[in-house]
């Protein structure tokens, strides 16, 4: 047997999610069904370095999977998106070692989020960044966003739905970036909860505007307790970057 570890991008808004789910449309299902095409009806399981939700998109999502096959390693990226939609794209593919794990060898993870402050919606833009379309203090969004670097209970700022029991985890940066009227903040770190990543942006656009200040970040992370943090963004504008192992 041989396992391949691949990088793939995909366009979230068409998508229930990166999991498959027994009455939805996911990108583990449609990679998969390409795999049991190209092994003539046996089933190939996919394992991915992590869920996303429905609408969140990704650039580097990490998978990899078994095969019998001995495909040239070159051959396997044209040869897997022949079979699959076009909001799926492989873009690279590797020979590893069977000990490499997509989901347990990670070291860090890096998501995007995408926020558009124009006036009026863009259509060519609203499945891929989030509108808000309000005047934002970045400074002032940076000041807080220095609270959440480094190890913390992040309990405040995951889903209520969360069944993961230990919520600590560490952000190693955060980062803005300016456009015109587009910003993306990028976060590093070891691992983010469900909803993390949208619970702190959520919080830091509520920040932006005025509607909480910066120093309250700390009061917040120590009271534990989502119902203190700032809304959850929208999918939309979410990205899964890249994943990073040794």
């Amino acid at each position: 047997m041989f396992r391949y570890k691949c990088v793939i991008a995909y366009d979230g808004s068409n998508f229930s999610g990166y999991q498959v789910q027994p009455n939805g449309r996911t990108v583990q299902g449609e990679l998969e069904a390409a795999l049991r095409r190209i092994h003539k009806g046996e089933e190939v399981k996919v394992v991915g370095s992590g869920r996303t939700d429905a609408g969140v998109h990704a650039t580097g999502q990490v998978i990899h999977f078994d095969t019998p096959l001995n495909i040239p390693i070159e051959r396997w990226p044209i040869v897997l998106n022949s079979m699959l939609p076009n909001d799926i794209s492989i873009k690279q593919t590797e020979l590893v070692d069977p000990d490499f794990h997509a989901r347990f060898s990670v070291l860090k993870k890096e998501y995007h989020y995408k926020v558009y402050t124009s006036a009026y919606r863009d259509p060519f833009k609203h499945v891929y960044a989030y509108h808000y379309p309000y005047s934002l203090k970045i400074d002032e969004m940076e000041k807080a966003s220095k609270h959440f670097i480094g190890t913390h209970d992040f309990t405040s700022f995951c889903s209520a739905k969360t069944e993961v029991v230990d919520k600590v985890r560490t952000i190693e940066a955060i980062r803005f970036v300016k456009k015109k009227d587009e910003i993306e903040v990028h976060f590093i770190g070891n691992g983010f909860l469900y909803n993390m990543v949208r619970i702190l942006m959520g919080t830091l656009l509520e920040v932006g505007i005025g509607k909480r200040s910066a120093e309250e970040i700390p009061s917040i992370l120590e009271q534990k307790d989502r119902v203190n943090a700032g809304k959850t963004a929208p999918a939309e504008g979410l990205y899964l970057w890249k994943v990073y192992y040794d």
